[in-house]
C-alpha cells in the first residue's frame, strides 16, 4: 500500500502508525473510486456540502439557536484562524473536552481543517483518565468547555496551551473567534493523513488510541449512512451518544453534514429529554443505545413521533424483545448495527424490509464480514465463531503492540462471537470473553439477558459467569426491576422458570441478584467486568 506525502509539519502520528504489514486489508477499489489522494474531510463536510446543497439550510442547532451552513462555515474558519494564531501546526494533537453542543462541533471541524489531529474526550472522564490520553497522544493543545475545566486543571502531565470556550471571559475562544478573520483556506492534507485519535473505552487497563484518516471520516458516511440511513438534506439528526464516541461523531456531525442535513446537538439527552426533543424538533433520524430505547418505552405513547423515519441502535447488542417492543409501540423497525472504535463506525446492519428481528444484519456495502474458527476457516451456517471484517476503514493503533491482536491475516478481529445463517445474516451471541462455560456447556451471556428482558418485571439485566466448584461456572444474573415489580424469592423462581421456558433450560441463571442500577461506561456500555 502506497502512503501519500503528508501535509503534517509535526510527523508524530505518521511516525507512530503501525508498520504497513500489520495493517488490515482495505477495500482499495472502493476508496480509489471515491477519494483523491489529497483530501481534507472538514472542508468536504462544509465547503463541499455548501457547494452541493447551498449554505442557507440548517446545519446545527442546540434546540434554541440554529446555524445555517454559511454561519457554521463562518465560525469554523474564524476558529481555524484563532488556532493558527496560537501556534497550532498541521499534525499537532488538540484535545477537545465538552458536552455535545454547536461549539464542540466547531472546534472539531476547525482543528481538522487546519491539518491538526483532533483528540476527542468524553466529558465525564476524570483527571487520571485524561492523563493517560495526554501521555499516549502527546497532546500539545486543549480546547475545553469552561464548565469542565476543574478536572482538566488537575491533569498534571499536560504542559501545553489550553483555551476555554463557552464563557464570557475576554480570553474565551468564542470571544477571540468573533474578532478573527472569516477567510481561511483549508490545509491540503493527504487523504491518508491522520485527522483523529479516537480512544477505546479504556474500561480496564491502558486505553488504545485508534488512528483515523481524512478519508475514513467520509467513508463511514458514504457506506453505512448512505446505504442504511439513506439521508436527505431535509433530515434532522439527533441522539444521545457523545461526539467523543465514534458512534456519536458519525451520527450527529459527520452524517448530517455530509448530506446537507441538520444536526440537533443536545447537552443532555436522557431518554425522557430525547423523546420530547424528537417531538418538539421533528427529528427524523434518531441514534441511541438499546438501553435508551428500552427506557423510553414506558412513556413513548405520550409523545408524537410521527416525524421519525429512521431509528438506529448501536453501541451494544440489541435484544430481540427490545426490538419487538419498540416496533409494537411506535411502528418503527429499529435498525441494529455493530461497529467498533477501531473501524470508526457501523459495518454490519440492515434497513427496511431487509431487517430480520434478532439479527444485526449483513455486511454494509463496502465491507465484507465472516465468521471463522481460530485458524480463520469459515464456519458453516449456524455454527458460532469469531467475527472478522474488512472494508474501507480498519484498525491502526498508535504505537501499540495490541495491533497484532486486533489485525490478523488481513482481517479486523472484533472480539465478538457470531453465527451467520444460510442467507448471510449475522446473529450476535456474545463478546468472546462473555461466553460462560458451565458443566461443559457454552452459554452466551446476552442470550440469557435477552430472555430475562422479555419478562414484564425486568427493566434491565446483565449476566456473568460466577466461579463454582461443581460446574466450573454458573450463570448469575443482575436484574433491575420495573417500578411496578417487587423483589422477592418468589420472583427469582418465576424468572428462572421463565428463562427455562424460552431458551435451553441449562442456560437459566442459577443465581439472580436484584440491583438498583447496572454499571456502565460513559457511552452507556455495560461493564460486566465490574459485576464479575
Amino acid at each position: 500500500m502506497n502512503i501519500t506525502p503528508s501535509a503534517h509539519v509535526d510527523t508524530f502520528t505518521r511516525d507512530n502508525l503501525p508498520p504497513v504489514e500489520q495493517w488490515p486489508e482495505f477495500n482499495e477499489a472502493w476508496l480509489v473510486e471515491r477519494y483523491p489522494d489529497r483530501l481534507n474531510c472538514a472542508a468536504e463536510l462544509l465547503d463541499g456540502s455548501i457547494a452541493q446543497f447551498g449554505g442557507k439550510g440548517c446545519a446545527i442547532t442546540d434546540g434554541e439557536e440554529s446555524w445555517t451552513y454559511d454561519q457554521l462555515a463562518d465560525r469554523v474558519q474564524r476558529t481555524a484562524n484563532v488556532l493558527l494564531s496560537i501556534g497550532v501546526d498541521p499534525g499537532n494533537r488538540v484535545l477537545l473536552r465538552g458536552p455535545n453542543n454547536p461549539w464542540l462541533a466547531v472546534t472539531w471541524l476547525a482543528v481538522v481543517r487546519i491539518g491538526a489531529v483532533v483528540v476527542p474526550t468524553m466529558p465525564l472522564l476524570r483527571a487520571g483518565e485524561l492523563a493517560k490520553i495526554v501521555d499516549i497522544a502527546q497532546v500539545q493543545f486543549a480546547l475545553v468547555d469552561h464548565r469542565f475545566v476543574d478536572e482538566w486543571s488537575s491533569v498534571s502531565n499536560f504542559s501545553g496551551l489550553t483555551l476555554l470556550f463557552g464563557g464570557a471571559d475576554p480570553a474565551d475562544l468564542e470571544q477571540l473567534v468573533a474578532e478573527a478573520s472569516n477567510v481561511h483556506i483549508p490545509v491540503d492534507t493527504a487523504a491518508d493523513d491522520v485527522c483523529m485519535l479516537a480512544f477505546t473505552s479504556g474500561t480496564t487497563g491502558k486505553p488504545k488510541a485508534t488512528m483515523h484518516f481524512h478519508r475514513d471520516v467520509l467513508a463511514i458516511a458514504d457506506s453505512f449512512c448512505a446505504s442504511i440511513v439513506q439521508p436527505t438534506a431535509a433530515d434532522i439528526f439527533a441522539g444521545s451518544p457523545p461526539l467523543a464516541f465514534t458512534f456519536g461523531l458519525g451520527a450527529l456531525l459527520i452524517f448530517p453534514l455530509r448530506f446537507g442535513a441538520c444536526a440537533l446537538l443536545l447537552e443532555s439527552a436522557a431518554p425522557p429529554i430525547l423523546l420530547k426533543a424528537v417531538e418538539h424538533h421533528r427529528v427524523t433520524c434518531l441514534f441511541t443505545a438499546p438501553t435508551a430505547y428500552r427506557a423510553m418505552l414506558p412513556t413513548v405513547s405520550e409523545v408524537d413521533l410521527v416525524s421519525l423515519r429512521v431509528c438506529v441502535s448501536a453501541g451494544e447488542s440489541l435484544p430481540e424483545p427490545t426490538w419487538r417492543a419498540w416496533k409494537e409501540a411506535t411502528g418503527q423497525s429499529l435498525i441494529d448495527g455493530i461497529g467498533a472504535t477501531e473501524m470508526l463506525h457501523v459495518f454490519i446492519s440492515a434497513t427496511g424490509d431487509d431487517i430480520v428481528p434478532g439479527s444485526t444484519g449483513k455486511a454494509v456495502p463496502g465491507y465484507v464480514a465472516e465468521v471463522v474458527d481460530d485458524d480463520f476457516n469459515s464456519m458453516p451456517p449456524g455454527q458460532p465463531g469469531r467475527l472478522v471484517v474488512k472494508g474501507p476503514t480498519g484498525c491502526r493503533y498508535l504505537n501499540d503492540e495490541r495491533q497484532l491482536d486486533y489485525v490478523r491475516g488481513g482481517w479486523n478481529v472484533t472480539g465478538d462471537v457470531y453465527v451467520k445463517d444460510e442467507n448471510g445474516y449475522f446473529f450476535y451471541l456474545a463478546r468472546a470473553d462473555d461466553i460462560i462455560v458451565s458443566s461443559g456447556y457454552n452459554i452466551a451471556a446476552p442470550e440469557v439477558e435477552s430472555a430475562l428482558l422479555a419478562h414484564v418485571a425486568v427493566q434491565e439485566a446483565a449476566v456473568v459467569g460466577k466461579p463454582d466448584a461443581a460446574r466450573g461456572m454458573i450463570v448469575k444474573a443482575f436484574v433491575v426491576l420495573t417500578s411496578a415489580a417487587v423483589a422477592s424469592d418468589g420472583l427469582v423462581q418465576e424468572l428462572q422458570g421463565f428463562v427455562k421456558a424460552s431458551i435451553s433450560p441449562y442456560k437459566y441463571p442459577r443465581e439472580i441478584e436484584f440491583v438498583d442500577e447496572l454499571p456502565k461506561t460513559a457511552t452507556g456500555k455495560l461493564q460486566r467486568f465490574k459485576l464479575k
